[in-house]
């Protein structure tokens, strides 16, 4: 590594359609500050708008996957402590819509302890593996802050608004066999084994269409809110759009052929 990737709070790395965004703040914990919402944001934005690019991979280095927000940051911010958390959270969100709303799928690899922004960066993915040694904590309680990340849209929405008071407002801590069990995360897999596994899911998902892919990861998230005749509609519009891509009509015909389709 670098002495640049180094420095670098966020690493962008591509191995053909793969690309993956790692936060590289091992020694803090890959706690967030304002430059490294900034370079998230930023990374985020390149897989975005690179057609090349079928598949991202949200990691960390160290031990940690992300601590959350840097609390020693806002305590130097003093009396500007609120205009300081707008502008990080502000940034922070934009990296997060982007990584949900883009048009091609999201692999997050969770390793040792996510929580604060974290545990909403965590489980932001579309498919979320962690290692056993994993954990998710809320952590807002323990320094007077309020969710941020994503975390009170995304939680009652995989576990339900019952659990998901339960976990934030008692700060409760939740294993990777917890995690797992209750839908926070896809699945638990050996630490030993968490890159790999990694690695393979976001092959298999580079490998699909991507158009058909971007089409149902915006009716999932639209569904959670919307009335059944809205949704239905949705579906109707967008699976006569599907159809008429170049890859709905290679489906079709490859289906049709008995050959695997070729999505390239």
């Amino acid at each position: 590594m670098s002495g640049q990737e180094a420095a670098s709070p966020v690493l962008l790395t591509r191995d053909g359609a793969i690309a993956t965004i790692r936060l590289n703040r091992p020694a803090e914990g890959n706690a967030i500050n304002l430059p490294t919402a900034r370079a998230l944001l930023d990374a985020v934005i390149q897989c975005d708008s690179d057609p090349a690019i079928r598949c991202v991979v949200l990691a960390a280095n160290g031990k940690l996957f992300c601590g959350g927000g840097d609390v020693g940051a806002f305590a130097e911010a003093g009396e500007g402590i609120s205009a300081a958390l707008s502008e990080l959270a502000g940034t922070l969100h934009m990296a997060v819509t982007r990584l949900m709303r883009m048009a091609k799928p999201l692999v997050c690899v969770v390793q040792g302890a996510a929580a604060g922004a974290g545990f909403g960066l965590a489980i932001s993915g579309d498919i979320v593996l962690c290692g056993e040694s994993a954990s998710f904590t809320p952590a807002y309680g323990g320094v007077g802050l309020t969710p941020d990340g994503g975390l009170s849209w995304l939680l009652p929405r995989l576990v339900g608004l019952r659990r998901a008071q339960e976990l934030i407002l008692l700060n409760q801590r939740i294993d990777a066999t917890a995690a797992a069990a209750c839908g926070i995360v896809t699945r638990c897999v050996p630490d030993a084994e968490l890159e790999a596994e990694a690695g393979k899911v976001a092959q298999k998902l580079a490998s699909l269409s991507t158009s058909a892919i971007a089409g149902a990861k915006a009716l999932l998230l639209e569904g959670a809110t919307s009335a059944l005749e809205v949704q239905l509609e949705r579906e109707t519009r967008s699976i006569a759009a599907a159809g008429a891509t170049p890859h709905g009509r290679e489906g079709i015909a490859a289906f049709v052929a008995r050959r695997k389709p070729d999505f390239g």
